[in-house]
């Protein structure tokens, strides 16, 4: 079943690096933000880089963002997907990340895990033209990874922001 994109870009003038996941997974369609699963560690990590406490509430979310010059969204506007498996997705329609790279000052775009930067390069690339750089997963999928090593990888958002 088609499922659609509930959650509006995080983004303003100052945005200078966009993260971008694939699609908001049953969680985050439910708290209608991103990253929404309390098992996801992008807002540890995200909190860890700029240095502040790990945010909970969305406005919280929204400012640690905006105030790092973060922008996030995701690759997918819709799709057919089971659940939350990235390995489901089919059917794609993808956002526009070309015009929201327009309305902004960013300067380098990152993909959250390996299908945000497949379905990126896919979908996206040649319109936004602009090249992204992948960072492992913060998904608790991606197991492997323990929050020092994640925070280590995702260290060069910090430089780019």
């Amino acid at each position: 079943m088609t499922q659609y994109h509930n959650i509006p870009p995080v983004y303003d003038k100052n945005s200078r690096i966009l993260i971008l996941g694939s699609f908001p997974s049953v969680k985050s369609r439910e708290a209608q933000f991103f990253y929404g699963h309390p098992q996801n560690r992008f807002w540890k990590v995200t909190a860890a880089l700029l240095e502040r406490g790990v945010p909970e509430r969305i406005e919280e979310k929204k400012k640690l963002l905006l105030e790092g010059h973060i922008a996030v969204w995701d690759v997918i506007d819709s799709c057919d997907i089971e659940g939350s498996s990235d390995s489901s997705i089919r059917n794609v329609k993808a956002n526009d990340i070309g015009g929201l790279l327009g309305r902004t000052s960013i300067q380098a775009v990152f993909a959250n895990g390996d299908k945000a930067y497949q379905l990126y390069l896919k979908y996206c690339r040649e319109q936004a033209g602009m090249d992204i750089i992948k960072l492992p997963s913060t998904s608790p999928a991606n197991a492997a990874w323990n929050m020092e090593r994640l925070t280590e990888a995702w260290q060069v958002i910090v430089r780019e922001s």
